[in-house]
């Protein structure tokens, strides 16, 4: 007998982004630079910032509460919950477990968080997918929640101009319909290029032992050069084979929604595609990069102003830190965001 896959359906998409805006303006109060300089290179207007005691925690519950509204899934029948974190304000306890408990969740469930950076929700999807597929959970939460602003070094204005917080999250279940919303989706790294983009973790030494030659900072170090050109060549390539592995052409495509990193390499995947303005989601000039949020941040947004027409079809892509990159071809089914 052979074992078939338990399909899968994506059930609900919500997110949340701080109310605090910072400007390109605003920026020049730190640094030499203007609104033209930095909007030419990125394509970004402002993003938005946690401010006091605000952090991603906070806005990760709101993205998951909106996500698990629109799922329609009970709260209590979420199985599984799985953080996509490349900067939450804790190592541990781990950004999923906490909100977990803020969401009220009665059962003792798994839940942990993986470090993709900006690829984190495509890692997580297929994480969640294979859970899915092979039986083990059925109602999977996932919330990729970042306060990138707190480990941004705000003295370098190469990095400190892309960054920008925010949360997306994801309610992922079975499909009874047995209509499989994931039609394909894979995720790659290479860690012999990881330097490109690193922030390492502040820690000294046991004081009875020689000391470390040089100890983290904690902040945000990007070459950004590199990256650009990692993603530019890797990215629009790596989308073309996520649309071919989907059994469709790149025209059978409605939407792209990218990882909101730089419109030029937006611009970039655009181009490799064919694709019109229309078909291609870009909110980055108004929130900059945040990270594993951006896509769903992208995708709800696109659907909340008339972008996004739903009963379709859409190629997410991501790339990040690692350096990781992912794609996934999907079905926006009607009411999930």
């Amino acid at each position: 007998m052979v074992n078939k896959n338990i399909p899968v359906r994506i059930a609900g998409v919500g997110y949340c982004v701080p109310d605090t805006v910072i400007t390109n303006d605003d920026l020049t109060k730190l640094y030499e630079t203007s609104d033209e300089w930095i909007y030419t290179r990125t394509g970004i207007k402002e993003r938005r910032v946690v401010a006091g005691n605000e952090t991603a925690i906070d806005l990760g519950l709101v993205a998951a509460q909106n996500a698990i509204a629109k799922s329609g899934i009970d709260v209590q029948d979420i199985d599984c919950i799985i953080g996509a974190a490349s900067a939450p304000p804790k190592l541990y306890p781990p950004l999923s477990a906490t909100i977990g408990a803020k969401l009220g969740i009665k059962e003792h469930i798994p839940a942990f968080d993986m470090t993709a950076a900006c690829t984190g929700l495509i890692y997580a999807m297929q994480v969640a997918r294979g859970f899915i597929h092979s039986g083990i959970y059925k109602n999977i939460l996932i919330i990729a929640a970042d306060n990138n602003s707190k480990i941004t070094d705000w003295t370098d204005r190469s990095t400190s101009i892309l960054f920008g917080d925010g949360a997306g999250a994801m309610v992922m279940t079975v499909a009874e319909d047995g209509v499989d919303d994931i039609l394909s989706l894979k995720i790659s790294a290479n860690g012999a290029i990881g330097h490109y983009i690193e922030t390492g973790v502040p820690s000294q030494c046991c004081p009875l032992v020689k000391q470390a030659d040089e100890v983290a900072s904690g902040k945000i170090l990007m070459n950004g050069k590199e990256v650009y050109k990692f993603a530019v060549t890797t990215v629009p390539k790596y989308v073309e084979e996520c649309i071919a592995l989907s059994g469709l052409t790149a025209e059978q495509i409605d939407y792209l929604i990218p990882h909101q990193a730089n419109q030029r390499i937006i611009e970039a995947i655009q181009k490799r595609l064919k694709y019109s303005d229309e078909k291609v989601i870009s909110n980055i000039r108004y929130y900059g990069n945040t990270s594993a949020a951006s896509i769903p941040i992208a995708l709800v947004e696109g659907v909340e102003k008339g972008k996004i027409k739903l009963n379709s079809t859409a190629v997410l892509c991501g790339f990040g830190a690692g350096m990781t990159w992912g794609g996934a071809v999907i079905r926006l089914r009607d009411g999930i965001c």
